[in-house]
């Protein structure tokens, strides 16, 4: 079991610079990774946003040992070229560091208010094509790609990733929606969500179980690493109460635990002493 901090980058957590701060004093507290959200806008429009990939790409230089990620991509609103040369850039910055999360986006306004196209399932399509054309740059060989929304004439990227055989590629997906968690098992590890869980609660066991063994159903490669990821809420005093919490987690199949951090669980600094107190079960 690993632990991370997820960081939003939105509202009061729109400042590069404090992104940064709080994943140095992750890094000292004991946690094995920062995570950033991706969004371009988030609901109201006086919110504030900064863009996840430079904030990343901050805390790479900044930071020694963590994993890093932006958690997750929303790829079918990207070009899938700029986010390849983007992910190596960051993976060679931070030595190797880097985890490559993708998804379908959870506001469709990131999509509709830029004429980009809001619809799930075509939304799913590009999420797909562009996943294979983001790994296949990231070869190294000459690369082509036709699909039914991007074309990719025969071209070669340098650098690889210092990673290999490539960066780890986790796929978000929010329960019941299965499509997201039959493509997760081609891949290297699923971020789940649950579709009854709010930003402050944290989802049980027997739901985790229940998308584990869908999951793990769909892959061909079961003895190959796979990571299982969800967010979830501790309060870091009780460190006994934490260890056992996180055991049961890890008995069901959950690699890592990122810890949710917000302001739907209070103030900046009331997150930041978090961050301090460490991992679950530290101490």
């Amino acid at each position: 079991m690993r632990y991370a901090i997820g960081l939003p980058n939105v509202k009061e957590y729109a400042d590069p610079k404090l992104l940064v701060t709080l994943s140095v004093e992750a890094e000292a507290s004991g946690w094995d990774g920062v995570f950033v959200w991706d969004h371009l806008l988030y609901r109201e429009e006086s919110n504030a946003v900064v863009d996840p990939w430079t904030s990343v790409a901050a805390i790479a230089e900044a930071t020694d040992m963590v994993r890093l990620g932006v958690m997750v991509t929303a790829l079918a609103r990207r070009r899938p070229w700029t986010v390849a040369r983007e992910a190596v850039t960051v993976d060679v910055l931070s030595d190797g560091r880097l985890t490559f999360g993708a998804g379908l986006g959870s506001l469709r306004d990131e999509f509709r208010l830029f004429g980009e196209e809001s619809d799930e399932r075509v939304r799913a399509t590009k999420l797909d094509e562009a996943l294979d054309i983001v790994v296949g740059l990231w070869s190294g060989e000459s690369f082509a790609y036709e699909g039914n929304h991007y074309k990719v004439n025969p071209v070669r990227f340098v650098p690889t990733p210092v990673q290999s055989p490539r960066i780890p590629v986790w796929i978000a997906g929010r329960w019941p929606n299965r499509r997201p968690f039959r493509r997760a098992a081609r891949w290297d590890g699923i971020f789940a969500t649950h579709d009854e869980i709010a930003h402050n609660q944290t989802m049980s066991t027997a739901q985790l179980e229940e998308i584990v063994a869908y999951t793990r159903s769909h892959r061909s490669d079961t003895d190959g690493n796979f990571d299982v990821v969800i967010e979830g809420l501790t309060i870091g005093s009780d460190h006994r109460k934490e260890a056992e919490l996180v055991a049961d987690y890890a008995a069901v199949g959950l690699t890592w635990w990122v810890e949710k951090l917000g302001w739907f669980r209070g103030s900046v600094e009331e997150a930041r002493e978090r961050i301090r107190r460490g991992p679950p079960g530290a101490g």
